[in-house]
């Protein structure tokens, strides 16, 4: 799925999924740049980014990085590194 919204970004045929108004309006505003690229990063990779999501939609709230991290995503974080070797 993330990948597939990566590829429909880059494309010029309407998107009918779910996020399709964002799509379009990619793809409208993508016109306005000389240059612009879209990159599938998968969720492993951006766990951060992940974490801040998901926890954001499950508050139902915006969530600033204003002051620093949130405590969960500092739990999140120790986590991973104590399962990833330096």
């Amino acid at each position: 799925e993330d990948s597939g919204t990566t590829l429909a970004t880059e494309s010029d045929s309407p998107d009918k999924s779910i996020i399709g108004s964002i799509i379009r309006d990619i793809q409208h505003y993508k016109h306005h740049f000389q240059r612009i690229s879209f990159n599938h990063i998968p969720r492993s990779e951006n766990c951060l980014a992940h974490t801040l999501a998901t926890q954001g939609l499950r508050k139902g709230e915006d969530l600033y990085l204003e002051g620093g991290l949130p405590e969960f995503v500092r739990r999140v974080l120790e986590r991973r590194s104590l399962r990833e070797p330096n």
